[in-house]
């Protein structure tokens, strides 16, 4: 067990600054141009999520790491791009903690609700004309709270056409996030199971296996097959959180409306609500 522990060690040393390095404004500007070319979906920088990562119960730890799904876990929290990579990871919250509660903890969180992180200045959404600039955004669910830099879907008890295209759009992001945990699992079979070791050990070996992911990936390149049979997490409606500031809703209305613009819609978007 400690040459195993010693070993992860070993690989996210060595690993994390040339596999998961903090991306630059320029990298910023590489992941938005993947995610609007595969998914159509602007000035996205990255899907965040949380997955539950299953451990034993840890000796007197009582409920923190006993979750919503009902069992023990601790939390890898998580933002993609569009080659399903890892860019940004934050391992160990208790499994009891909320998807939202985790991620403005983060380091990365919260740079981002203090507004440190490096993105790019504001700019038009693709071929928007004399649109004005908007933020670049990440994607998230419903779990989340809205801020200007994070875009969630409208709760369904507010739904009309409009935004219910609007959710769909942003999902295609969304679900890159979803799949980067499904191919994970898939390939580093540990996730598939429960960890019979210490939290401090399954940190280790959580983020080791993340940043092999990215070693694997960007060097074995797409595999279609591994990426449609890849298992996503049925998504859990959950109820929004917080009340967001004026300026983050403003953002989503003008993403609204940008993918309802005849000039930006999908030829088919208009199928998953019966029009």
């Amino acid at each position: 067990m400690i040459v195993m522990i010693e070993t992860c060690k070993v690989f996210w040393q060595i690993l994390q600054p040339i596999e998961m390095a903090e991306p630059t404004t320029n990298d910023w500007l590489d992941i938005a141009k993947g995610f609007f070319e595969k998914t159509q979906f602007p000035n996205t920088v990255g899907a965040v999520d949380g997955k539950h990562i299953r451990i034993e119960c840890p000796k007197s730890s009582g409920s923190l790491y006993y979750n919503y799904k009902h069992f023990f876990s601790l939390i890898l929290m998580a933002i993609c791009d569009s080659n399903y990579c890892f860019r940004i990871i934050d391992v160990g919250s208790f499994g009891k903690e909320s998807d939202c509660n985790v991620f403005k903890t983060s380091t990365f969180g919260r740079k981002l609700y203090e507004n440190q992180i490096n993105f790019p200045p504001d700019q038009c959404l693709p071929n928007d004309g004399l649109g004005s600039p908007q933020p670049f955004i990440l994607v998230a669910d419903e779990a989340f709270a809205l801020h200007k830099n994070l875009l969630r879907p409208f709760p369904g008890r507010a739904l009309n056409d409009k935004r219910r295209i609007f959710n769909y759009r942003l999902s295609r992001a969304r679900q890159y996030i979803e799949c980067t945990f499904g191919i994970m699992s898939k390939k580093w079979r540990v996730f598939q199971t429960t960890m019979l070791v210490e939290p401090d050990a399954a940190v280790m070996i959580t983020k080791a296996c993340c940043v092999l992911h990215n070693f694997v990936r960007r060097r074995d390149g797409t595999n279609v097959e591994d990426i449609t049979s890849c298992s996503m997490e049925s998504i859990i409606e959950r109820r929004g959180v917080g009340n967001a500031q004026k300026n983050a809703k403003d953002v989503r209305e003008y993403f609204v409306d940008y993918v309802n613009n005849p000039n930006h819609a999908l030829d088919w978007q208009n199928k998953i609500i019966g029009k």
